[in-house]
């Protein structure tokens, strides 16, 4: 009779970090993390004895300076003798304010696109066609500038507008002035204001807005309710109930009554001296920068979009057809949502490279964080490496901050497998 025993366990001995493969790629890693952390050291020691030999000892104390500079396009109040600190988070709001609308403006052309390539009209294809490869084979900063050319030379200056013989005039109802120097729209404006509130002394948000917004989203959150309740009918008796008014009713009834309360009303443009006075100014700048973008944008997304489309089987429109479904719905409810799942991944680079191709702001005259930060207070104070260092912090904050919210929704709306 035999009996098997577990062979004897070998003992650790320094030799098997190199000659043992279960330690040797261990002993690689650290030894790689060890050299880095070696040589970012030094270039860090290094850096700071140069600038300290220059007299320019590493330090952030410069924001707190006067900036002595002012920014034609703001969110927020600033005056010229403002912080740099100040300076800066006026150009970081400019700089959130394109990339949000930019984003939402190219998704919305890019599905409309992306669509219309896969028409079965053959002029239409073609024109959509034409619109993909000539915006995404010329360089954005070209399409910035084209058009900013266009607006300053073709829209009329606020001097048209005058006199009993003018050449231009306002539109919708002479409340919206288009010119080459921007756009002045209605000013949304409170009576009854219930003022604003201070966030770390630097930003300065209305309660009015607050409150509107508050009420709009429990009034979303209402209608959906009662789409949820529309659904549990139809499974259990088999008969939708009519729910659209309702739904329209809980989101638009409280904030009108909100909107009455404070004393809602608007405060309209007028032409007075040299430009027009009041109302809220949208700078060409802005609008030139947003067009560009989000048409530039627009041409990439159309074509991941039309690459997701031809990903779902071409089984699946038959089917839906085959139950009546029009061509609408089968887009809507059988073709888009299987084709998200690969139409996110790649949509999530795109917004990340608008955000960053908004860095060329500055080509126009729009001032957004490149320009106050890592333009013009770098050059005021010489503080290249701490501007540039917070410069690069800012971006990758923003771009993680992107990638993390898209991947949120990806992974809320990808299929579940068995």
């Amino acid at each position: 009779m035999t009996t098997i025993t577990d062979p004897p366990k070998e003992s650790f001995r320094l030799s098997m970090l190199i000659y043992d493969t279960r330690y040797r790629s261990m002993t690689i890693q650290v030894v790689a993390l060890l050299g880095f952390m070696a040589v970012f050291a030094w270039l860090i020691g290094n850096t700071a004895q140069n600038l300290s030999d220059l007299g320019k000892e590493p330090s952030f104390t410069y924001l707190n300076d006067s900036a002595g500079y002012d920014i034609n396009q703001r969110l927020i109040d600033y005056t010229s003798r403002d912080s740099h600190w100040r300076a800066a988070g006026v150009g970081l709001l400019n700089t959130l304010l394109i990339a949000f609308l930019g984003c939402i403006t190219a998704t919305i052309i890019g599905v409309f696109v992306g669509i219309l390539r896969l028409s079965n009209n053959w002029i239409v294809s073609k024109i959509m066609t034409v619109y993909v490869e000539t915006f995404r084979n010329v360089p954005v900063l070209l399409w910035i500038v084209f058009t900013m050319a266009i607006m300053i030379e073709t829209l009329p200056q606020p001097n048209d507008f005058r006199g009993d013989n003018a050449t231009a005039s306002m539109i919708l109802n002479d409340t919206v002035a288009i010119t080459n120097r921007g756009i002045y729209m209605p000013e949304p404006l409170f009576s009854r204001s219930l003022g604003d509130v201070s966030v770390f002394g630097f930003l300065n948000i209305s309660l009015n807005l607050v409150l509107i917004a508050a009420v709009l989203i429990a009034g979303i959150v209402a209608s959906k309710k009662i789409k949820e309740r529309a659904n549990r009918i139809q499974e259990a008796t088999g008969i939708r109930p009519t729910t659209w008014y309702l739904r329209l009713g809980a989101v638009l009834l409280p904030v009108t009554i909100v909107l009455v309360a404070l004393g809602f009303h608007l405060g309209y443009p007028a032409l007075k001296g040299f430009n027009f006075q009041g109302g809220t100014h949208l700078r060409n700048s802005l609008l030139a920068l947003w067009i560009a973008l989000s048409l530039y944008t627009a041409a990439f997304i159309a074509e991941i979009v039309r690459s997701g489309i031809m990903s779902v089987s071409k089984g699946q429109s038959e089917a839906a057809e085959a139950l009546g479904m029009s061509s609408r719905r089968t887009m809507s409810l059988v073709i888009l949502p299987q084709a998200m799942r690969v139409i996110i991944p790649p949509m999530i680079s795109n917004y990340l490279n608008l955000t960053k191709n908004s860095s060329l702001a500055i080509a126009v005259g729009y001032m957004d964080i490149t320009a106050t930060l890592g333009g013009i207070t770098m050059n005021q104070t010489g503080r290249e490496l701490e501007s540039i260092l917070l410069l690069m912090l800012i971006y990758l904050t923003i771009s993680l901050s992107i990638s993390a919210v898209m991947n949120w929704y990806n992974n809320s709306v990808k299929l579940v497998e068995r």
